[in-house]
Parts: C-alpha cells; structure tokens; sequence
C-alpha cells in the first residue's frame, strides 16, 4: 500500500514538474518583456533631458547674439552723437549772438552728457556680455560631456534591449518545448487560469500559506496537498497549487528551470 501511495504521488509531481517550468518560464517572458518595455522610455527620458540641455544652451548663446546686437546699435548711436557734437561745435564760430552762443554750448553740453550716459550703458552691456560668454562656454562644456555620456547610454541600452530580446527568444522557445511535456488537460486549466489572474496560474504553498493570495489553505485541504493524490487548487485565488516545502520537488523543478 505504501509503494502504491509513492508512486501516485510520485506521478503527480511527475506531472507538476512540467507545470511548474511552464511557470517559471512565463515568468522570465513576462519579467523580461517589462524590462524590453521599459527601454524605449528609458531612451525617450535621456533625449528628453538632452534636448532640455540644449535648448538652455542655445537660448543662451541667443542672448549673447541680442547683447552684441544692443552693443553694436549704441556703438552707432556713440558714432552718431560724436559727430553731431563735431557739427555743435562748428557752428560755434558762425554763431552771432551771445544768445546763439549759450544755445550752442548748452546743446554740446547736452549731447556730451547722452554720450556719457550711452557709454556708461555700452560699458554694462560689456559686462553682461563677458559674463554671459563664460555661461556659454562652460554650458557648451558641460552639454557636449553631457552628450557623449548620452551616446554611451543610448548604446548601453540598445544593447540591452537586443540582448533582452534573444532572451526572451530563447524563453519563448524554452517554453513552448515545455508544453509538449504537460498533460493537456493541466496545461488546458493552465492557460485558462493564467489569461484570467494576472500571468500566475501556478502557486506554491509554503507552510500553509498560498504565495500568490498570501492566504492560508485549510487544514484538510493542506493534510490532501502533502499526499499528492490529486491536483489541488487555492481556496481563495483559485490557482493550481503544489507543496513548496517540498525539497525533492524544488530541487527538481529548479534543475528543470535553470
């Protein structure tokens, strides 16, 4: 009687064992799919900041060009004022009167002190330039370090992404083999229950406790899983179960997985 109860429960777990892989493996795809996922966003975030960066950078560098501009524009208007001062001055020696004399002088006066004023405002603009020019060229440093690190990451990443992908090829081929050595019943509630809770069909139950609904499996139920007379099922989330405190079986189902 108890060879007969062994081999029983050694053909259940013969046939858990397939099952089992079949899980892990949809596991690894899925795992490996949201990882595939999460490259595209990881690039699109690296770009995003890449372009924030030079975006900085060049609307700096279009500051500078409006600030030479401004510079260049009172430049001529110094030229302009120096000259209408030259004229002022010549018109001193055709003046007549004392009263054209004063008028002359007070508009010389008047045009030396704009000129002053422009300089002084020429003077600051120079500032800001010398300042904002140093801006740039450390910005401009700093975007084109930022973007060789932005090269190398991208590479890194597709890199990644293709070696990801022949993983999942490989899992994908893994798996499929691994089907043809599930009975098809098993594999028929398999698919059923794994389309309908989230990927996980399988669930291992490790003292006492369901480790996909954390939940604990009722005593009778629990004292019947030990056995292994028959394929049981969580009470609460529904999902195939087997022994997980099973040695024998974790180290064959992790011989079978790797």
């Amino acid at each position: 009687m108890l060879i007969f109860l062994f081999r029983r429960f050694q053909k259940l777990k013969e046939k858990f064992i397939p099952l089992i892989r079949l899980q892990f493996f949809d596991d690894r795809i899925q795992e490996i799919q949201r990882d595939i996922a999460k490259c595209p966003t990881e690039i699109e975030n690296l770009e995003r900041e890449l372009k924030g960066k030079e975006e900085a950078f060049r609307e700096d560098i279009k500051k500078l060009e409006e600030l030479k501009k401004k510079r260049r524009e009172i430049e001529r208007e110094i030229q302009d004022l120096e000259e209408k001062i030259r004229k002022s001055n010549d018109k001193l020696s055709n003046v007549k009167t004392n009263k054209e004399y004063r008028a002359a002088l007070l508009e010389i006066e008047e045009l030396k002190k704009l000129k002053f004023d422009t300089e002084d405002n020429v003077l600051q603009i120079m500032e800001e330039i010398e300042s904002l020019e140093k801006i740039c060229d450390q910005n401009k440093r700093r975007f084109e370090k930022f973007k060789k690190e932005y090269e190398l990451k991208k590479k890194a990443i597709t890199a990644r992404m293709k070696a990801l992908d022949d993983d999942l090829n490989k899992t994908i081929k893994k798996r499929d083999e691994c089907t043809l050595e599930v009975d098809p019943e098993l594999l028929k509630k398999y698919n059923f229950l794994k389309d309908r809770k989230g990927g996980k069909a399988i669930s291992a139950v490790i003292k006492g406790v369901c480790q996909s609904c954390n939940m604990g499996i009722p005593p009778q139920r629990f004292n019947e899983l030990i056995k292994g007379e028959k394929v049981l099922t969580c009470p609460n989330c529904d999902r195939l179960i087997y022994w997980g405190d099973d040695e024998a079986l974790n180290d064959i189902k992790q011989e079978h997985v790797c």
